[in-house]
């Protein structure tokens, strides 16, 4: 190879270089200016997200926010409209009439007493019926899965429930809250889909290789790793039955045995304006209705704030297990 060849080839080489060099920074260039547009769009999406759930949060919170404000204020100053953010004429008026009466202990703890009792039996019962259901090899599995959602659509009518609970001995009794609807199809549904996609089948045909029975497994697979969908059952069950008050209206007619929600309809109707009871109240009618509308207000705050309180400490399970159950099968 001459000298002429040589330099030719390192010219070529050096060109070659030159020529890879701005290629490769043309495509940094390209790259860098893909990523400050992907980056300035990721800010807009954020904030408009961040906008959205600012927007749904107030629509969401104001409501509870507002029947607080509302319990503590006047209730002609709350007609007015002057109690928008901030209590107007502040008053605990409502609260005390509320707690004067005696059976607002006894409904707060005849209250929890069925809410325990009943979430326990109710999640059971959905854990019983979902796990063999989730069970693609179940005899019967589609007959039984068509029967509960049946009677998720159809149902006997309150005086048929009523005859059918008073011929089992359960009137006046605590178990005719819970046991005649002790299994809610709907989360029994969600419950099925959480062990059926969200639960490795492999681990279960593992456990039945090892020699496990299928309570074996139920009881040292399933219940373990369904704590999310676990939450979601007991939020749905606490709510169910901390807020049910006809159930307990029809088949509890002792006032010794009314829960909260009960009791407080028992307050907000003695609290009813009447020619009689204006009578009896300083300031006659006017008096008695601002009383009744405090009183509203204060029902309100009382019967909902146990729910508010015990919510955020489930809520992260909450989320997880609702989505994970919500997948269609």
């Amino acid at each position: 190879m001459n000298t002429k060849e040589i330099s030719r080839n390192g010219r070529g080489t050096s060109e070659g270089n030159e020529n890879g060099r701005s290629r490769s920074g043309g495509n940094r260039n390209i790259v860098n200016r893909t990523i400050k547009t992907r980056g300035l769009s990721d800010r807009k999406s954020d904030f408009l997200l961040v906008t959205l759930c600012v927007v749904i949060l107030v629509i969401i919170a104001y409501p509870l926010y507002y029947v607080l404000i509302a319990s503590v204020s006047d209730p002609y100053e709350v007609y007015a409209g002057k109690t928008f953010l901030l209590p107007s004429g502040f008053t605990m008026k409502g609260y005390q009439a509320v707690f004067a009466d005696d059976g607002i202990i006894t409904g707060y703890l005849n209250s929890i007493r069925y809410t325990v009792i009943g979430t326990l039996y109710s999640v059971a019962m959905i854990y019983l019926t979902a796990y063999p259901l989730s069970n693609r090899d179940m005899p019967g599995r589609k007959f039984f899965s068509i029967f509960f959602i049946i009677t998720m659509y159809f149902g006997g009518g309150l005086i048929p429930t009523y005859l059918v609970v008073k011929n089992t001995g359960l009137i006046n009794n605590m178990g005719a809250l819970f046991l005649p609807g002790g299994v809610a199809v709907g989360n029994m549904i969600i419950a099925r889909n959480y062990f059926e996609h969200s639960i490795p089948g492999e681990m279960m045909e593992a456990a039945e290789i090892d020699g496990a029975s299928k309570w074996e497994i139920f009881i040292r697979i399933i219940i373990p790793l369904s704590k999310a969908i676990m939450a979601v059952m007991v939020v749905f069950s606490m709510v169910a039955y901390w807020n049910d008050w006809f159930t307990a209206l029809i088949y509890l007619p002792g006032a010794e045995k009314a829960p909260l929600p009960l009791v407080l309809r028992g307050i907000l109707i003695k609290s009813t304006t009447s020619a009689s009871q204006a009578g009896m109240v300083s300031g006659g009618y006017a008096e008695l209705n601002k009383l009744t509308e405090l009183i509203k207000f204060a029902s309100i705050t009382v019967a909902a704030a146990p729910m508010l309180v015990v919510y955020p400490f489930v809520q992260k399970y909450f989320d997880k297990g609702f989505m994970a159950g919500a997948v269609k099968g």
